[in-house]
């Protein structure tokens, strides 16, 4: 037996109304955009565009931008679902298609739908670390976002009407009597998820809510009180008390065995390791600052050094120090983590902590700097 399809106008319950969909929709417009900024800004600063400049100071912005970044995208998975249970009742609509406007919001709508999913889907599998697919998540996650902003854009702009309409009015229509839940406890209980999906999980960026983010990952972890994302086991390195730190600057190059290292001034210094993955923790640093460094080898702090890993198949075995961060004392070829000699996971004998940067960038097993 064939079920009747039902009409548009058969779905009356409260959490079906426009003003609720406006403001579920207005609420996703803002985590949704502080995703794609921050999202943006985290791709510029691992692949800086010769007009970019990014600095070294205050030490923890990196933290910040990429700590909002993964917390509002776990907060826009209980409004995307709720916005998606509001509005699901058109797809009952007919015609399908009844102008040209409606065409684009519905074409708008799909783009959409697809590209947030994969964007929330994707990205909370690349905070677990887990990568169950066979693409370059980075390249793939920034370019969807791409498409997600850009319908948004489109899907705000034919809704907009409709949207002035819902959240200006003077006065609210009483609600039909329902057995379901009014507007506002719809409302309030979309909120009431998507603030405990953010407590449960931001205490991997945010150190006063650690203690009740049950869901939060990384933090705590690891050697020397200090999580660990790739080990040297995996990286493929192993030490050699043959190893030295080539430093080649404009006057030639110069090796550095590890006592030369300690010998040279040190500077202690507490910054964080600000992942892309959403986690970040500070610790207690201490080697050679890079100015100290650079002076000793012949070369003006300030000048870009590209450094080099003992880690040879890594995608991040080799990263780019601009001169921002090379004229910042704070920035640190480390010798020690939290007074204690660095453990080979975590970089061992030397690797770079420098201010305001994304992990990936801040290269463990460093086996030479090379003035740019």
């Amino acid at each position: 037996m064939k079920l009747p399809v039902p009409a548009e106008e058969q779905f009356r319950a409260p959490a079906h109304d426009e003003r609720v969909t406006s403001k579920i929709g207005l609420a996703l417009a803002v985590t949704f955009t502080t995703c794609f900024v921050t999202g943006l800004l985290s791709h510029l600063i691992q692949h800086p565009p010769v007009w970019f400049s990014w600095p070294s100071r205050p030490v923890g912005l990196y933290r910040v931008t990429q700590g909002l970044h993964v917390i509002c995208g776990v907060a826009s998975i209980p409004l995307l679902l709720a916005k998606l249970w509001s509005v699901y009742p058109k797809l009952f609509g007919r015609p399908l298609v009844r102008s040209l406007p409606h065409a684009l919001e519905r074409l708008s709508i799909l783009v959409l739908s697809g590209a947030a999913f994969f964007e929330l889907t994707t990205g909370l599998l690349n905070v677990a670390q887990n990568y169950p697919w066979g693409f370059y998540f980075p390249q793939v996650h920034y370019a969807v976002a791409w498409l997600a902003i850009g319908s948004i854009l489109v899907h705000v702009a034919v809704k907009l009407p409709v949207i002035r309409r819902a959240l200006s009015r003077a006065t609210v229509a009483e609600e039909p009597p329902s057995t379901g839940l009014s507007r506002r406890g719809f409302l309030r209980t979309t909120g009431l998820a998507a603030g405990v999906a953010v407590v449960a999980t931001a205490g991997a960026t945010v150190p006063f809510l650690r203690g009740v983010s049950g869901l939060s990952w990384k933090t705590g972890k690891g050697t020397q009180n200090l999580p660990v994302n790739r080990t040297a086991a995996a990286a493929g390195v192993t030490w050699s008390p043959t190893w030295r730190l080539s430093v080649v600057t404009p006057r030639g190059t110069t090796a550095f065995s590890l006592d030369q290292l300690r010998a040279l001034p040190q500077t202690t210094a507490e910054l964080p390791i600000a992942c892309v993955e959403g986690w970040s923790q500070s610790a207690i640093w201490r080697g050679v600052s890079l100015p100290v460094l650079l002076k000793a080898a012949g070369a003006a702090p300030g000048t870009a050094v590209r450094v080099s890993s003992l880690e040879r198949n890594g995608l991040y075995g080799v990263s780019v120090l601009p001169g921002e961060h090379t004229a910042d004392e704070l920035t640190l070829l480390a010798l020690e983590l939290n007074g204690e000699v660095l453990d080979l996971d975590h970089g061992f004998p030397c690797r770079i902590i420098a201010p305001n940067r994304p992990g990936v960038l801040q290269t463990k097993w460093v086996a030479k700097l090379e003035a740019l």
